[in-house]
């Protein structure tokens, strides 16, 4: 399941402080020619399209897009920065990763505006960039945005055969598509890519060593990076740890999770059933799941606005398993409608500027990444066993989890997405009525493309996930950060991780669910990350900070006549 953009809009931050190895290798470091020595990024005006302010500037770095062939095809990430506030105290530049896979940290030099990034902000360039197929990055597309973000939709916690049969078809289809529009460059878009990349981005902000903070997905491409280039680490804070043993990548980790969501689900039944004063929707867990359930149904006959049907409530529900500062908007939302007043949950659900070509992109890469990334099972009974059984105990988010990621089950190799692009190449071609100029060159590289695959395939280059590990001393001390009811990466990746990185630290807060919690609303976190990146002091040990406190229901007339956004 992709993690939301964890720091994606400074809205989302208002909200919260308010492998396949490329082709060179599979399961240990690649062996691969070194990546060519970047040219240090110039700096200036940020591009329209990215919607930043002139306060933050904006440069481009070119990678290969395939680190054996260094010197073959190029690609193009855009980054951002504001330099440190205090230069005096200037320690080098911070880059962020919130997540995803698919999300972009163009925004985070934003980020040192806000109260609780401030004293961060004074010692560190902040640094954000778009990974390989992200916004400008070399997007990637698989599907029609506007047929992507169709609605309203269907979603069934118990799916019928005939349903199932739909989404078998639906995912068939877009797998075929990442390969139809992205060709022989599909492979490449994974972990180990996205941790060179990295190192790459280093070097071209003129970085001796990397000043790291991940969060989600962002930890596991991070521990990707410390297990290849662990001298090239200065200091890395994973914040909501992703479980890195290659048995988990990526298959049994997202069966892991709809266990963990259907838990936090569970949270906030109970909390709004100790709200029932204020939220009138059962004064226990089962009374508000049944009142949850009625919203459901009606959606399913009667979509609001004719754009909010199942899968739309699903998708606006299922955000109370990543932060409990929703609970008070979604109680109040599905209160307010179940009484016959819709406009709560419409600003709750409908997106809100976010358009759908950058939804369809980061869907793309999501999927692009976790296929290419691992194995998955290829046998669609396998899928259906797995997840029925699952379901039994978590039905909540179990089945549309499975819909997301079944692309996988029908990924194309690398010899296939190779002919697929030949075979849009010359589509192309025959629509522009001859082959000629760009055309032509771009059919000729689909051909080329072709080739190079059929060597690799027969040099036994496969899917297989790194097995990330460090040696004791081969590290520097890193700092991992998890709540020990997160749901999206659960409690045991944290641990998992700890295990694997000599030396590394793990605070832990305690009997909580936010997803992300690095500089948020508990200060006993704040200590800790403030001192490591600060002063380079990590615990050394394992230690906890007791939860936050949980929300305070919202007032009923209030909430009816400004609801939060």
């Amino acid at each position: 399941m992709r993690s939301p953009a964890l720091y994606g809009t400074i809205g989302s931050l208002v909200l919260t402080a308010l492998a396949t190895a490329p082709a060179g290798g599979a399961g240990a470091p690649p062996v691969a020619p070194p990546a060519p020595v970047p040219h240090r990024i110039v700096f200036g005006r940020c591009a329209p399209e990215e919607h930043l302010p002139a306060t933050v500037q904006c440069g481009k770095l070119s990678v290969p897009l395939d680190y054996a062939r260094p010197e073959g095809k190029k690609i193009t990430l855009t980054v951002s920065r504001i330099r440190a506030t205090a230069p005096e105290e200037r320690q080098g530049a911070l880059v962020f990763n919130p997540g995803g896979p698919g999300a972009s940290s163009m925004e985070f030099p934003l980020y040192g505006a806000l109260p609780r990034w401030r004293r961060t902000a004074r010692a560190y360039d902040f640094v954000g960039y778009a990974p390989r197929g992200v916004g400008r990055s070399a997007p990637l597309s698989c599907q029609d945005p506007q047929e992507f973000t169709k609605a309203p939709t269907d979603s069934q916690r118990y799916p019928t055969e005939e349903f199932k049969r739909q989404k078998v078809a639906e995912a068939r289809a877009y797998a075929q598509g990442c390969a139809r529009n992205a060709g022989a460059d599909l492979p490449y878009y994974n972990s180990v890519n996205n941790a060179r990349d990295l190192d790459m981005l280093r070097a071209a902000l003129g970085e001796r060593k990397l000043t790291f903070m991940g969060a989600s997905y962002g930890t596991y491409f991070g521990a990707v990076y410390a297990t290849l280039f662990p001298g090239h680490v200065r200091r890395m804070v994973f914040d909501s740890v992703v479980n890195p043993d290659p048995r988990q990548i990526w298959y049994r980790n997202n069966l892991d999770q709809n266990i963990a969501f259907e838990r936090r689900w569970g949270d906030w039944l109970r909390w709004v059933a100790a709200h029932h004063a204020t939220y009138r929707l059962g004064d226990s867990p089962q009374a508000v799941q049944r009142a949850y359930d009625r919203a459901v149904e009606q959606v399913r006959r009667e979509p609001i606005n004719g754009k909010i049907g199942p899968a739309q409530l699903q998708a606006a529900f299922l955000k109370n398993g990543y932060n409990d500062l929703y609970w008070p908007l979604s109680a109040q939302s599905l209160a307010t409608y179940l009484h016959g007043d819709s406009k709560a949950l419409v600003t709750q659900v409908l997106p809100k500027g976010e358009k759908a070509q950058d939804e369809e992109n980061m869907n793309a890469v999501y999927t692009a990444v976790e296929c290419n990334d691992a194995p998955w099972p290829r046998d669609w009974a396998i899928w259906d066993r797995d997840n029925t059984r699952v379901a039994r105990s978590a039905p909540f988010e179990t089945w549309d989890n499975a819909w997301m990621n079944l692309p996988c089950a029908f990924w194309p190799d690398a010899s296939e997405s190779a002919e697929a692009g030949v075979d849009a190449a010359a589509d192309k071609a025959v629509t522009q009525s001859g082959i000629r100029g760009g055309v032509a060159e771009e059919l000729a590289g689909a051909g080329n493309n072709v080739a190079a695959t059929a060597l690799d395939a027969a040099l036994g280059r496969q899917r297989v996930p790194l097995d990330i590990r460090t040696a004791p001393g081969a590290l520097p001390p890193v700092l991992l950060l998890a709540a020990e009811r997160d749901a999206a990466t659960p409690y045991p990746g944290a641990v998992e991780l700890n295990r694997r990185l000599a030396g590394s630290s793990l605070v832990t807060e305690r009997g909580a669910g936010t997803h992300g919690i690095a500089l948020g609303a508990n200060e006993c976190v704040n200590h800790y990350v403030e001192a490591y990146l600060l002063r380079g002091e990590a615990p050394g040990r394992s230690v906890s900070c007791a939860p936050r406190a949980e929300p305070t229901p919202a007032q009923r007339q209030r909430a009816r006549t400004s609801p939060a956004t």
